[in-house]
């Protein structure tokens, strides 16, 4: 039987401390890395042609175009447009919580950075790293690797429902009323057979 790390320990009664349910917390988290790369890139093309629809409404600016679609532009168009501009933002409200907590990551006292490598380079960035090429940037045995792999989800996990989602609510909701957070992100059930 394996020893669990302290790193590991911490996770759980930080998991205690700030009244997170483990399980259901780290399914989300799971998903979310996994999704992450296809969502960025199909976001950024999203973009792309939102700014071309825009331009096409008579205007060489964005600003011009915007002003057309908000002022002149029959219903259905700025209807249209209104809901891909929503999407974009959604889907950039998702990516900037995942910098903070990737940024909370790197902070983290006891081998942030090796986590917040590890998490980059394994989900986030453009391109994903195999297990060797993983093994042989980080310098670890393949056991070390996936120990601090998992470390690094757990604490993704309690970085991001714990510390980065609820201090963002101030951000959306400046009043005291609740913020309605994205049905993505709650009540997702969590499978028995979960792995990344």
């Amino acid at each position: 039987m394996r020893k669990v790390s302290r790193v590991m320990k911490q996770c759980t009664l930080m998991y205690k401390g700030l009244n997170i349910e483990r399980e259901s917390v780290l399914h989300k988290t799971k998903l979310l890395l996994k999704i992450y790369r296809a969502v960025v890139w199909s976001t950024s093309n999203r973009a792309f042609e939102v700014c071309e629809n825009a331009e096409l409404y008579c205007s060489k600016t964005m600003e011009e175009a915007l002003e057309y679609l908000a002022n002149y532009a029959p219903e259905v168009d700025q209807d249209r447009f209104s809901e891909r501009v929503s999407s974009l933002f959604e889907t950039q409200w998702l990516i900037t919580l995942i910098d903070h907590a990737m940024n909370k990551i790197y902070d983290y006292p006891d081998n942030g950075k090796l986590y917040h490598e590890i998490l980059s380079k394994q989900y986030l960035t453009v391109c994903k790293y195999s297990e060797q090429e993983m093994l042989e940037l980080l310098s670890l045995e393949r056991s070390t690797y996936f120990d601090k792999k998992k470390e690094a989800i757990e604490l993704f996990a309690i970085s991001l429902w714990g510390y980065t989602i609820p201090s963002m609510r101030g951000l959306f909701a400046p009043t005291k009323e609740e913020v309605d957070i994205p049905g993505f992100f709650q009540n997702v059930e969590t499978p028995t057979n979960s792995r990344i």
